[in-house]
Protein backbone atom coordinates (compact mmCIF):
# COMPACT_ATOMS: atom_id res chain seq x y z
CA UNK A 1 0.00 0.00 0.00
CA UNK A 2 1.43 3.42 -0.91
CA UNK A 3 2.54 5.99 1.69
CA UNK A 4 1.92 9.33 1.34
CA UNK A 5 3.02 10.85 4.97
CA UNK A 6 2.47 14.72 5.00
CA UNK A 7 0.23 14.84 1.59
CA UNK A 8 -2.66 12.91 3.33
CA UNK A 9 -4.83 15.57 4.47
CA UNK A 10 -4.83 17.69 1.60
CA UNK A 11 -5.28 14.46 -0.38
CA UNK A 12 -8.38 14.08 1.83
CA UNK A 13 -9.31 18.25 1.18
CA UNK A 14 -9.02 16.55 -2.12
CA UNK A 15 -11.10 13.95 -2.42
CA UNK A 16 -13.93 16.01 -0.06
CA UNK A 17 -14.19 18.76 -2.65
CA UNK A 18 -14.19 15.89 -5.41
CA UNK A 19 -17.25 14.52 -3.54
CA UNK A 20 -18.86 17.70 -3.32
CA UNK A 21 -18.58 18.37 -6.85
CA UNK A 22 -19.43 15.41 -7.81
CA UNK A 23 -22.80 15.31 -5.84
CA UNK A 24 -23.88 18.84 -6.67
CA UNK A 25 -23.70 17.79 -10.81
CA UNK A 26 -25.40 14.61 -9.89
CA UNK A 27 -23.63 12.68 -12.87
CA UNK A 28 -23.28 9.48 -10.65
CA UNK A 29 -25.68 8.59 -7.84
CA UNK A 30 -24.68 9.27 -4.32
CA UNK A 31 -23.51 6.14 -3.09
CA UNK A 32 -21.58 5.33 -5.76
CA UNK A 33 -19.88 8.44 -5.05
CA UNK A 34 -19.06 8.18 -1.61
CA UNK A 35 -18.22 4.41 -2.52
CA UNK A 36 -15.48 6.00 -5.11
CA UNK A 37 -13.86 8.37 -2.72
CA UNK A 38 -13.94 5.37 0.38
CA UNK A 39 -12.21 3.01 -2.17
CA UNK A 40 -9.65 6.02 -3.54
CA UNK A 41 -8.56 6.74 0.08
CA UNK A 42 -7.94 3.16 0.49
CA UNK A 43 -5.48 2.75 -2.31
CA UNK A 44 -3.90 5.38 -1.85
CA UNK A 45 -3.32 4.08 1.42
CA UNK A 46 -4.64 7.49 3.01
CA UNK A 47 -6.87 4.69 5.49
CA UNK A 48 -5.80 1.09 6.04
CA UNK A 49 -8.24 -1.53 5.55
CA UNK A 50 -9.05 -2.12 9.48
CA UNK A 51 -10.34 1.51 9.10
CA UNK A 52 -12.13 1.18 6.35
CA UNK A 53 -13.75 -1.63 7.68
CA UNK A 54 -14.43 -0.27 11.10
CA UNK A 55 -17.47 1.37 9.87
CA UNK A 56 -19.13 -2.11 9.17
CA UNK A 57 -19.03 -2.18 12.81
CA UNK A 58 -20.23 1.01 13.41
CA UNK A 59 -23.86 0.36 15.26
CA UNK A 60 -25.67 3.66 14.12
CA UNK A 61 -25.41 2.44 10.43
CA UNK A 62 -27.68 -0.99 11.58
CA UNK A 63 -29.88 0.88 13.99
CA UNK A 64 -30.63 3.36 10.47
CA UNK A 65 -31.35 0.16 8.43
CA UNK A 66 -33.57 -1.00 11.71
CA UNK A 67 -35.55 1.92 11.49
CA UNK A 68 -36.12 1.44 8.27
CA UNK A 69 -37.70 -1.88 8.37
CA UNK A 70 -39.72 -1.00 11.45
CA UNK A 71 -41.14 1.91 10.04
CA UNK A 72 -41.94 -0.05 6.77
CA UNK A 73 -43.77 -2.36 9.44
CA UNK A 74 -46.13 0.41 10.58
CA UNK A 75 -46.99 1.07 7.06
CA UNK A 76 -47.59 -2.18 5.76
CA UNK A 77 -49.92 -2.73 8.53
CA UNK A 78 -51.53 0.49 7.37
CA UNK A 79 -50.92 2.46 10.65
CA UNK A 80 -49.66 5.73 9.25
CA UNK A 81 -52.66 5.77 6.42
CA UNK A 82 -54.78 5.47 9.25
CA UNK A 83 -53.08 7.98 11.11
CA UNK A 84 -53.11 10.17 8.35
CA UNK A 85 -56.51 10.15 7.23
CA UNK A 86 -57.67 11.25 10.88
CA UNK A 87 -55.65 13.51 10.63
CA UNK A 88 -57.07 15.34 6.95
CA UNK A 89 -60.56 14.76 8.51
CA UNK A 90 -60.70 18.14 9.33
CA UNK A 91 -61.70 19.25 5.65
CA UNK A 92 -63.83 21.51 6.91
CA UNK A 93 -61.58 23.71 8.68
CA UNK A 94 -60.41 27.03 6.76
CA UNK A 95 -56.97 26.46 5.51
CA UNK A 96 -55.20 28.06 7.73
CA UNK A 97 -55.96 25.77 10.32
CA UNK A 98 -56.32 22.62 8.46
CA UNK A 99 -52.65 23.29 7.29
CA UNK A 100 -51.64 23.55 10.82
CA UNK A 101 -53.98 20.39 12.16
CA UNK A 102 -51.88 18.44 9.13
CA UNK A 103 -48.65 20.01 9.89
CA UNK A 104 -48.91 18.94 13.36
CA UNK A 105 -50.05 15.19 13.16
CA UNK A 106 -47.26 14.53 10.61
CA UNK A 107 -44.86 16.09 13.53
CA UNK A 108 -45.84 13.94 16.14
CA UNK A 109 -45.82 10.52 13.77
CA UNK A 110 -42.53 11.29 12.21
CA UNK A 111 -40.95 11.87 15.44
CA UNK A 112 -41.13 7.82 15.59
CA UNK A 113 -40.93 6.90 12.17
CA UNK A 114 -38.89 7.46 9.57
CA UNK A 115 -40.01 11.16 7.71
CA UNK A 116 -39.62 9.40 4.25
CA UNK A 117 -42.07 6.52 4.43
CA UNK A 118 -44.29 8.99 6.03
CA UNK A 119 -44.72 11.15 3.34
CA UNK A 120 -44.48 8.28 0.83
CA UNK A 121 -47.77 6.78 2.73
CA UNK A 122 -49.29 9.85 2.84
CA UNK A 123 -48.95 11.91 -0.08
CA UNK A 124 -52.00 10.06 -1.75
CA UNK A 125 -54.09 11.08 1.15
CA UNK A 126 -53.25 14.50 1.34
CA UNK A 127 -53.79 14.90 -2.37
CA UNK A 128 -57.32 13.14 -1.97
CA UNK A 129 -57.81 15.76 0.88
CA UNK A 130 -56.79 18.29 -0.80
CA UNK A 131 -59.26 17.76 -3.95
CA UNK A 132 -62.01 16.79 -1.64
CA UNK A 133 -61.58 20.57 -0.87
CA UNK A 134 -61.28 21.78 -4.39
CA UNK A 135 -57.74 22.82 -4.15
CA UNK A 136 -54.44 22.00 -5.32
CA UNK A 137 -52.34 19.39 -3.86
CA UNK A 138 -49.66 22.00 -4.39
CA UNK A 139 -50.64 23.83 -1.76
CA UNK A 140 -50.04 20.77 0.54
CA UNK A 141 -47.97 18.80 -0.22
CA UNK A 142 -44.77 21.15 0.79
CA UNK A 143 -46.06 21.18 3.66
CA UNK A 144 -46.34 17.67 4.28
CA UNK A 145 -42.79 17.36 3.32
CA UNK A 146 -41.53 20.22 5.59
CA UNK A 147 -43.91 18.64 8.79
CA UNK A 148 -42.03 15.20 8.18
CA UNK A 149 -38.74 16.89 8.26
CA UNK A 150 -39.48 19.42 11.49
CA UNK A 151 -40.71 15.97 13.38
CA UNK A 152 -37.91 13.89 12.36
CA UNK A 153 -35.85 16.61 14.44
CA UNK A 154 -38.23 15.56 17.70
CA UNK A 155 -36.42 12.13 19.03
CA UNK A 156 -33.33 10.25 18.14
CA UNK A 157 -34.96 7.59 15.82
CA UNK A 158 -37.10 10.28 13.96
CA UNK A 159 -34.75 10.05 11.37
CA UNK A 160 -31.20 8.33 9.79
CA UNK A 161 -29.80 11.68 10.37
CA UNK A 162 -29.99 11.81 14.03
CA UNK A 163 -28.50 8.42 14.53
CA UNK A 164 -25.64 8.98 12.69
CA UNK A 165 -24.57 12.07 13.91
CA UNK A 166 -24.82 10.58 17.32
CA UNK A 167 -22.76 7.59 16.15
CA UNK A 168 -19.85 9.82 14.86
CA UNK A 169 -20.07 11.95 17.75
CA UNK A 170 -20.00 8.74 20.37
CA UNK A 171 -16.66 7.50 18.04
CA UNK A 172 -15.32 11.35 19.40
CA UNK A 173 -15.92 10.22 22.88
CA UNK A 174 -19.10 12.07 23.56
CA UNK A 175 -21.98 10.33 25.62
CA UNK A 176 -24.62 9.00 23.31
CA UNK A 177 -27.84 10.76 22.65
CA UNK A 178 -30.90 9.58 24.84
CA UNK A 179 -34.13 8.98 22.36
CA UNK A 180 -35.92 12.19 23.82
CA UNK A 181 -32.66 14.74 24.57
CA UNK A 182 -33.05 16.44 21.23
CA UNK A 183 -36.85 16.75 21.87
CA UNK A 184 -35.90 19.94 23.72
CA UNK A 185 -34.67 21.45 20.64
CA UNK A 186 -36.98 19.84 18.29
CA UNK A 187 -40.48 20.61 19.88
CA UNK A 188 -39.75 24.57 19.45
CA UNK A 189 -38.83 24.57 16.41
CA UNK A 190 -41.05 22.73 14.97
CA UNK A 191 -43.81 24.93 16.70
CA UNK A 192 -42.20 27.91 15.00
CA UNK A 193 -42.06 26.06 11.78
CA UNK A 194 -45.83 25.36 11.75
CA UNK A 195 -46.65 28.54 12.90
CA UNK A 196 -45.14 29.92 10.03
CA UNK A 197 -46.76 27.85 7.76
CA UNK A 198 -49.87 28.42 8.83
CA UNK A 199 -49.57 32.05 9.08
CA UNK A 200 -47.35 33.15 6.06
CA UNK A 201 -45.86 30.31 4.29
CA UNK A 202 -49.59 29.06 3.20
CA UNK A 203 -49.38 32.72 1.29
CA UNK A 204 -46.05 31.47 -0.71
CA UNK A 205 -47.10 28.17 -1.93
CA UNK A 206 -48.10 27.91 -5.52
CA UNK A 207 -51.38 26.27 -6.49
CA UNK A 208 -50.36 24.29 -8.89
CA UNK A 209 -52.18 21.68 -11.61
CA UNK A 210 -51.01 18.36 -11.13
CA UNK A 211 -49.51 16.12 -14.08
CA UNK A 212 -52.88 14.70 -14.47
CA UNK A 213 -54.67 17.96 -14.49
CA UNK A 214 -52.52 19.18 -17.51
CA UNK A 215 -53.46 16.65 -19.92
CA UNK A 216 -57.19 16.20 -21.36
CA UNK A 217 -60.09 14.98 -20.12
CA UNK A 218 -59.62 11.30 -19.37
CA UNK A 219 -63.16 10.68 -20.41
CA UNK A 220 -61.87 11.66 -23.74
CA UNK A 221 -59.10 8.57 -23.53
CA UNK A 222 -61.09 5.66 -22.71
CA UNK A 223 -60.49 2.14 -24.72
CA UNK A 224 -57.65 0.31 -25.78
CA UNK A 225 -57.86 -2.80 -28.39
CA UNK A 226 -55.24 -4.86 -29.15
CA UNK A 227 -55.86 -6.44 -32.63
CA UNK A 228 -53.80 -9.08 -34.77
CA UNK A 229 -52.50 -9.05 -38.52
CA UNK A 230 -53.47 -12.83 -39.78
CA UNK A 231 -52.12 -14.72 -42.65
CA UNK A 232 -53.42 -13.34 -45.87
CA UNK A 233 -53.63 -9.70 -44.66
CA UNK A 234 -52.89 -6.49 -47.12
CA UNK A 235 -51.65 -5.11 -44.74
CA UNK A 236 -47.95 -7.61 -44.18
CA UNK A 237 -45.04 -6.09 -45.89
CA UNK A 238 -46.46 -2.57 -46.03
CA UNK A 239 -45.38 -0.04 -42.71
CA UNK A 240 -47.83 1.52 -40.70
CA UNK A 241 -47.23 4.64 -42.36
CA UNK A 242 -47.52 3.69 -45.51
CA UNK A 243 -51.15 2.22 -44.39
CA UNK A 244 -52.53 5.01 -42.71
CA UNK A 245 -54.30 2.82 -40.32
CA UNK A 246 -54.58 5.01 -37.58
CA UNK A 247 -57.02 7.41 -39.70
CA UNK A 248 -58.57 4.88 -40.95
CA UNK A 249 -59.43 3.58 -37.91
CA UNK A 250 -60.10 6.65 -36.38
CA UNK A 251 -57.26 5.57 -33.59
CA UNK A 252 -53.99 5.98 -32.35
CA UNK A 253 -51.52 2.87 -32.83
CA UNK A 254 -50.10 2.52 -29.10
CA UNK A 255 -47.42 0.11 -29.83
CA UNK A 256 -46.52 -2.97 -32.10
CA UNK A 257 -45.88 -5.78 -30.56
CA UNK A 258 -43.67 -9.41 -32.72
CA UNK A 259 -43.12 -11.96 -30.58
CA UNK A 260 -44.33 -10.24 -27.78
CA UNK A 261 -41.36 -8.06 -28.29
CA UNK A 262 -42.44 -4.08 -28.60
CA UNK A 263 -40.85 -2.77 -31.38
CA UNK A 264 -41.32 0.96 -29.45
CA UNK A 265 -39.72 4.01 -31.58
CA UNK A 266 -39.20 1.89 -35.18
CA UNK A 267 -43.17 0.73 -34.59
CA UNK A 268 -44.06 3.34 -38.01
CA UNK A 269 -41.49 1.93 -39.96
CA UNK A 270 -40.83 -1.59 -39.87
CA UNK A 271 -43.22 -3.47 -42.44
CA UNK A 272 -45.68 -5.73 -40.85
CA UNK A 273 -45.91 -9.64 -40.68
CA UNK A 274 -48.36 -11.73 -39.61
CA UNK A 275 -48.84 -12.96 -35.96
CA UNK A 276 -48.16 -8.63 -35.14
CA UNK A 277 -49.96 -7.50 -32.38
CA UNK A 278 -50.99 -3.83 -32.89
CA UNK A 279 -52.07 -1.86 -29.75
CA UNK A 280 -55.19 1.15 -30.80
CA UNK A 281 -56.43 4.33 -28.57
CA UNK A 282 -59.53 5.68 -29.95
CA UNK A 283 -61.84 8.17 -27.76
CA UNK A 284 -64.54 6.72 -28.39
CA UNK A 285 -66.20 2.93 -28.30
CA UNK A 286 -66.62 2.31 -31.85
CA UNK A 287 -63.16 -0.53 -31.52
CA UNK A 288 -65.23 -2.51 -28.42
CA UNK A 289 -67.66 -3.36 -31.46
CA UNK A 290 -64.35 -4.90 -33.35
CA UNK A 291 -65.34 -8.73 -31.34
CA UNK A 292 -68.80 -8.70 -32.42
CA UNK A 293 -67.31 -8.04 -36.43
CA UNK A 294 -64.71 -10.29 -36.12
CA UNK A 295 -62.38 -8.82 -38.76
CA UNK A 296 -61.78 -5.61 -40.02
CA UNK A 297 -61.75 -5.11 -43.57
CA UNK A 298 -59.90 -1.81 -45.22
CA UNK A 299 -59.82 -1.10 -48.83
CA UNK A 300 -62.10 -2.60 -51.19
CA UNK A 301 -60.70 -6.02 -52.40
CA UNK A 302 -62.51 -7.32 -48.79
CA UNK A 303 -59.27 -8.95 -47.50
CA UNK A 304 -59.59 -8.82 -43.68
CA UNK A 305 -56.55 -6.74 -42.81
CA UNK A 306 -56.94 -7.25 -38.70
CA UNK A 307 -58.38 -9.56 -36.43
CA UNK A 308 -59.54 -8.49 -33.12
CA UNK A 309 -58.02 -10.17 -30.03
CA UNK A 310 -59.35 -7.84 -26.89
CA UNK A 311 -61.07 -4.69 -26.35
CA UNK A 312 -61.72 -3.36 -22.82
CA UNK A 313 -62.27 0.17 -20.80
CA UNK A 314 -59.14 1.80 -19.68
CA UNK A 315 -58.56 4.18 -16.53
CA UNK A 316 -55.79 7.09 -16.37
CA UNK A 317 -53.72 6.76 -13.24
CA UNK A 318 -50.96 8.57 -11.65
CA UNK A 319 -48.03 7.23 -9.93
CA UNK A 320 -44.76 8.28 -8.67
CA UNK A 321 -41.23 6.72 -8.89
CA UNK A 322 -40.67 5.93 -5.31
CA UNK A 323 -37.44 5.83 -3.12
CA UNK A 324 -36.88 1.79 -2.92
CA UNK A 325 -38.67 1.01 -6.81
CA UNK A 326 -36.53 -1.68 -8.74
CA UNK A 327 -37.42 1.01 -11.84
CA UNK A 328 -34.95 3.66 -10.68
CA UNK A 329 -32.06 3.76 -13.13
CA UNK A 330 -33.73 1.71 -16.00
CA UNK A 331 -34.94 2.56 -19.20
CA UNK A 332 -38.75 2.17 -20.15
CA UNK A 333 -37.95 -0.24 -22.99
CA UNK A 334 -36.58 -2.65 -20.33
CA UNK A 335 -39.76 -2.47 -18.38
CA UNK A 336 -41.95 -4.19 -21.06
CA UNK A 337 -44.84 -2.55 -19.43
CA UNK A 338 -47.55 -3.64 -21.85
CA UNK A 339 -46.56 -7.17 -21.90
CA UNK A 340 -46.14 -7.42 -18.41
CA UNK A 341 -49.09 -5.55 -17.08
CA UNK A 342 -51.56 -4.11 -20.40
CA UNK A 343 -50.08 -0.52 -19.45
CA UNK A 344 -48.92 2.51 -21.34
CA UNK A 345 -47.49 5.15 -20.46
CA UNK A 346 -48.90 8.76 -21.78
CA UNK A 347 -46.59 10.98 -19.93
CA UNK A 348 -43.62 11.36 -17.64
CA UNK A 349 -42.95 14.59 -15.28
CA UNK A 350 -39.95 15.49 -13.86
CA UNK A 351 -38.24 18.93 -12.45
CA UNK A 352 -41.26 20.68 -13.60
CA UNK A 353 -40.93 19.36 -17.10
CA UNK A 354 -43.68 17.44 -19.09
CA UNK A 355 -42.15 14.64 -21.38
CA UNK A 356 -44.28 13.16 -24.04
CA UNK A 357 -43.57 11.02 -26.64
CA UNK A 358 -41.93 8.18 -27.58
CA UNK A 359 -40.25 6.99 -23.64
CA UNK A 360 -38.41 3.70 -24.34
CA UNK A 361 -35.10 5.30 -24.33
CA UNK A 362 -35.74 6.91 -21.25
CA UNK A 363 -34.04 6.48 -17.76
CA UNK A 364 -36.69 7.06 -14.97
CA UNK A 365 -35.61 8.80 -11.73
CA UNK A 366 -36.88 8.94 -8.32
CA UNK A 367 -39.45 11.43 -7.98
CA UNK A 368 -40.46 10.95 -11.89
CA UNK A 369 -44.39 11.20 -11.70
CA UNK A 370 -45.73 8.95 -14.51
CA UNK A 371 -49.40 8.74 -15.79
CA UNK A 372 -50.13 5.62 -17.18
CA UNK A 373 -53.23 4.03 -19.15
CA UNK A 374 -54.68 0.87 -18.75
CA UNK A 375 -57.48 -1.44 -17.20
CA UNK A 376 -58.04 -0.74 -13.37
CA UNK A 377 -56.85 -4.26 -11.91
CA UNK A 378 -53.41 -3.39 -14.01
CA UNK A 379 -52.46 -0.48 -11.55
CA UNK A 380 -52.83 -3.11 -8.39
CA UNK A 381 -49.92 -5.46 -9.02
CA UNK A 382 -47.78 -1.91 -9.80
CA UNK A 383 -48.82 -0.61 -6.53
CA UNK A 384 -48.78 -3.64 -4.61
CA UNK A 385 -45.17 -4.38 -5.77
CA UNK A 386 -44.05 -1.36 -5.10
CA UNK A 387 -42.68 -0.54 -8.80
CA UNK A 388 -45.05 2.36 -8.29
CA UNK A 389 -46.92 4.91 -5.70
CA UNK A 390 -49.83 5.73 -6.78
CA UNK A 391 -51.53 9.24 -6.98
CA UNK A 392 -54.58 9.30 -8.14
CA UNK A 393 -56.09 7.33 -5.14
CA UNK A 394 -54.92 6.02 -1.73
CA UNK A 395 -52.89 3.12 -2.28
CA UNK A 396 -54.67 0.02 -2.71
CA UNK A 397 -52.06 -2.66 -1.75
CA UNK A 398 -53.67 -4.58 0.87
CA UNK A 399 -52.82 -3.59 4.56
CA UNK A 400 -52.27 -6.37 7.41
CA UNK A 401 -54.54 -4.03 9.69
CA UNK A 402 -55.11 -7.22 11.99
CA UNK A 403 -51.39 -6.63 12.80
CA UNK A 404 -51.00 -3.45 13.32
CA UNK A 405 -51.34 -3.68 17.14
CA UNK A 406 -48.37 -5.93 17.08
CA UNK A 407 -46.15 -3.15 15.00
CA UNK A 408 -47.31 0.00 17.24
CA UNK A 409 -46.66 -2.19 20.13
CA UNK A 410 -43.07 -3.31 19.04
CA UNK A 411 -41.97 0.75 17.97
CA UNK A 412 -43.38 1.63 21.52
CA UNK A 413 -41.53 -0.86 23.19
CA UNK A 414 -38.11 0.05 21.53
CA UNK A 415 -38.71 3.87 22.03
CA UNK A 416 -39.44 3.23 25.82
CA UNK A 417 -36.69 0.70 25.99
CA UNK A 418 -34.32 3.14 24.70
CA UNK A 419 -35.05 5.66 26.62
CA UNK A 420 -35.13 4.31 30.00
CA UNK A 421 -31.65 2.56 29.08
CA UNK A 422 -32.55 -1.00 29.32
CA UNK A 423 -30.40 -1.89 26.40
CA UNK A 424 -28.55 -0.39 23.52
CA UNK A 425 -31.10 0.89 21.13
CA UNK A 426 -29.56 -1.28 18.55
CA UNK A 427 -29.99 -3.79 20.29
CA UNK A 428 -33.54 -3.31 21.16
CA UNK A 429 -34.28 -1.86 16.99
CA UNK A 430 -32.93 -5.42 16.24
CA UNK A 431 -35.21 -7.35 18.56
CA UNK A 432 -38.06 -5.31 17.20
CA UNK A 433 -37.25 -5.95 13.16
CA UNK A 434 -36.95 -9.79 14.56
CA UNK A 435 -40.66 -9.49 16.22
CA UNK A 436 -42.69 -7.76 13.18
CA UNK A 437 -40.94 -10.28 10.82
CA UNK A 438 -41.69 -13.25 12.83
CA UNK A 439 -45.19 -11.82 14.01
CA UNK A 440 -45.84 -11.86 9.70
CA UNK A 441 -46.60 -7.79 9.66
CA UNK A 442 -43.82 -7.77 7.45
CA UNK A 443 -42.32 -10.19 4.56
CA UNK A 444 -38.35 -11.00 4.87
CA UNK A 445 -38.88 -9.27 1.16
CA UNK A 446 -40.58 -6.45 2.41
CA UNK A 447 -38.09 -6.20 4.82
CA UNK A 448 -35.28 -6.18 2.31
CA UNK A 449 -37.29 -3.89 -0.58
CA UNK A 450 -37.83 -1.07 3.56
CA UNK A 451 -33.94 -0.78 3.30
CA UNK A 452 -32.91 2.20 1.33
CA UNK A 453 -29.91 0.48 0.28
CA UNK A 454 -27.94 3.74 -1.72
CA UNK A 455 -28.46 5.34 1.85
CA UNK A 456 -26.70 2.95 3.71
CA UNK A 457 -23.78 2.38 1.10
CA UNK A 458 -24.03 6.41 1.35
CA UNK A 459 -23.00 6.51 4.68
CA UNK A 460 -20.54 3.69 5.10
CA UNK A 461 -19.01 5.54 2.39
CA UNK A 462 -19.17 8.75 3.90
CA UNK A 463 -17.95 6.82 7.53
CA UNK A 464 -14.60 6.32 5.59
CA UNK A 465 -14.15 9.74 4.21
CA UNK A 466 -14.83 11.54 7.70
CA UNK A 467 -12.31 8.49 9.70
CA UNK A 468 -9.89 9.72 7.17
CA UNK A 469 -10.45 13.76 7.92
CA UNK A 470 -9.92 13.25 12.00
CA UNK A 471 -6.98 10.65 11.23
CA UNK A 472 -5.11 12.67 9.14
CA UNK A 473 -5.96 16.06 10.28
CA UNK A 474 -7.29 17.22 7.47
CA UNK A 475 -10.38 18.13 9.94
CA UNK A 476 -7.97 20.28 12.11
CA UNK A 477 -6.99 22.13 9.16
CA UNK A 478 -9.81 23.46 7.97
CA UNK A 479 -10.95 24.16 11.58
CA UNK A 480 -8.09 26.11 12.23
CA UNK A 481 -9.05 28.22 9.38
CA UNK A 482 -13.20 28.87 10.72
CA UNK A 483 -11.75 29.81 14.17
CA UNK A 484 -9.18 32.45 12.91
CA UNK A 485 -12.13 33.77 10.96
CA UNK A 486 -14.91 33.59 13.47
CA UNK A 487 -13.27 33.47 17.10
CA UNK A 488 -14.15 37.08 17.68
CA UNK A 489 -18.15 36.01 17.49
CA UNK A 490 -18.02 33.89 20.58
CA UNK A 491 -19.30 30.64 21.21
CA UNK A 492 -22.73 31.61 20.14
CA UNK A 493 -21.79 33.38 17.02
CA UNK A 494 -19.55 30.57 16.15
CA UNK A 495 -22.70 28.02 16.75
CA UNK A 496 -24.64 29.98 14.24
CA UNK A 497 -21.86 29.45 11.56
CA UNK A 498 -21.71 25.72 12.20
CA UNK A 499 -25.28 25.50 12.16
CA UNK A 500 -25.80 27.87 8.84
CA UNK A 501 -23.04 25.75 6.99
CA UNK A 502 -24.33 22.72 7.86
CA UNK A 503 -27.61 23.49 6.14
CA UNK A 504 -25.85 24.83 2.92
CA UNK A 505 -23.89 21.68 2.71
CA UNK A 506 -26.75 19.60 3.34
CA UNK A 507 -28.74 21.47 0.58
CA UNK A 508 -26.49 20.93 -1.85
CA UNK A 509 -25.30 17.04 -0.74
CA UNK A 510 -27.78 15.57 1.23
CA UNK A 511 -28.44 15.63 5.29
CA UNK A 512 -26.66 12.10 6.20
CA UNK A 513 -23.27 13.08 4.16
CA UNK A 514 -23.42 16.83 5.78
CA UNK A 515 -24.21 15.26 9.39
CA UNK A 516 -20.74 13.12 8.83
CA UNK A 517 -18.74 15.28 7.40
CA UNK A 518 -19.41 18.55 9.79
CA UNK A 519 -19.54 16.44 13.76
CA UNK A 520 -15.97 16.03 13.58
CA UNK A 521 -15.46 19.15 12.36
CA UNK A 522 -17.92 20.98 15.21
CA UNK A 523 -16.21 18.75 17.74
CA UNK A 524 -13.08 19.91 16.55
CA UNK A 525 -14.11 23.71 16.68
CA UNK A 526 -15.80 23.07 20.14
CA UNK A 527 -12.78 22.10 21.81
CA UNK A 528 -10.35 24.64 20.11
CA UNK A 529 -12.53 27.05 21.62
CA UNK A 530 -12.18 25.50 24.98
CA UNK A 531 -16.07 24.78 25.56
CA UNK A 532 -18.16 21.57 25.26
CA UNK A 533 -19.09 20.14 22.10
CA UNK A 534 -22.17 18.87 22.88
CA UNK A 535 -24.15 21.94 22.08
CA UNK A 536 -22.25 21.92 18.02
CA UNK A 537 -23.38 18.62 17.63
CA UNK A 538 -26.85 19.10 18.29
CA UNK A 539 -26.77 22.22 15.94
CA UNK A 540 -24.89 19.96 13.25
CA UNK A 541 -27.73 17.12 13.97
CA UNK A 542 -31.05 19.90 13.66
CA UNK A 543 -29.05 21.86 10.68
CA UNK A 544 -28.84 18.45 8.62
CA UNK A 545 -32.46 17.81 8.76
CA UNK A 546 -33.67 20.85 8.42
CA UNK A 547 -33.06 22.17 4.66
CA UNK A 548 -35.87 23.46 2.78
CA UNK A 549 -34.34 25.77 0.48
CA UNK A 550 -34.19 23.07 -2.63
CA UNK A 551 -35.53 19.97 -3.22
CA UNK A 552 -32.40 18.11 -3.45
CA UNK A 553 -31.66 18.69 0.18
CA UNK A 554 -33.87 16.33 1.91
CA UNK A 555 -35.42 13.28 0.13
CA UNK A 556 -38.81 14.16 1.00
CA UNK A 557 -38.71 17.02 -0.78
CA UNK A 558 -37.92 15.62 -3.86
CA UNK A 559 -40.41 13.44 -3.68
CA UNK A 560 -43.00 15.99 -3.19
CA UNK A 561 -41.43 17.79 -6.20
CA UNK A 562 -43.03 16.14 -8.85
CA UNK A 563 -46.30 15.15 -7.15
CA UNK A 564 -47.11 18.52 -6.14
CA UNK A 565 -45.55 19.84 -9.68
CA UNK A 566 -43.45 22.58 -8.00
CA UNK A 567 -40.71 24.72 -9.56
CA UNK A 568 -37.42 24.64 -7.64
CA UNK A 569 -38.24 28.41 -7.26
CA UNK A 570 -40.99 27.42 -4.70
CA UNK A 571 -38.72 25.85 -2.75
CA UNK A 572 -36.24 29.12 -2.26
CA UNK A 573 -39.90 31.02 -1.82
CA UNK A 574 -41.27 29.52 0.71
CA UNK A 575 -37.98 26.86 2.46
CA UNK A 576 -35.63 30.14 2.31
CA UNK A 577 -37.39 31.94 5.35
CA UNK A 578 -38.41 29.00 7.07
CA UNK A 579 -34.50 28.10 7.11
CA UNK A 580 -33.73 31.36 8.32
CA UNK A 581 -36.57 31.30 11.41
CA UNK A 582 -35.69 28.01 12.37
CA UNK A 583 -31.98 28.16 12.07
CA UNK A 584 -32.64 31.30 14.29
CA UNK A 585 -34.40 29.48 16.42
CA UNK A 586 -32.56 27.24 17.14
CA UNK A 587 -29.22 28.49 17.76
CA UNK A 588 -31.25 30.52 20.53
CA UNK A 589 -32.61 26.93 22.03
CA UNK A 590 -29.18 24.81 21.55
CA UNK A 591 -26.85 26.85 24.03
CA UNK A 592 -30.11 27.33 26.69
CA UNK A 593 -30.54 23.56 26.90
CA UNK A 594 -26.86 22.17 26.48
CA UNK A 595 -24.75 24.85 27.87
CA UNK A 596 -21.26 25.85 26.68
CA UNK A 597 -19.46 25.09 29.99
CA UNK A 598 -21.28 21.80 29.95
CA UNK A 599 -23.24 20.03 32.10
Amino acid sequence: MPQIGDLAPWLVLLTLLAVMVAFVSERMRIEVIALTAATFLLATGVIGVDDFLAGLADPAPFTVLCMFVLSAALERTGTIEQLGERVTRMAHLPRAAALAVLMIGVVVISAFVNNTPVVVALTPVVIAFARSRNEAPSLYLLPLSFAAVMGGTCTLIGTSTNLVVDGAARRLGLEPFSIFEITWVGVPISLVGVLFMALVGRRLLPARESLHDLLPDPKKRQFLAEVLVPLGSPLVGKTLDETALAKKLGARVIEVLRDDVPLGARAGSVPLEPGDRILLRTQASDLLELREKGDVVLGSDGAHALEPIAAHQTVLMEGIVGPNSRWVGRKVSSLNLQRRFGVTIVAIHRQNENLRGNFDETRLQFGDTLLLEGPPEAFRQLFDDQFLIGLTAPTIRPYRRDRQWIALATIAAVVVGASLEIAPITALALIGVTVVILTGCLEPEDAYQAVSWPVMVMIYGMLALGHAMEETGAARILVEGLVDLFAKLGPWGVLGIVYFATVAITEVLSNNAAGILMTPIAVAIAQQLGVDPRPFVVAVMVAASNAYATPIGYQTNTFVYAAGNYRFRDFVVVGLPLNVLIGLTAVLVIPLVWSFTGP
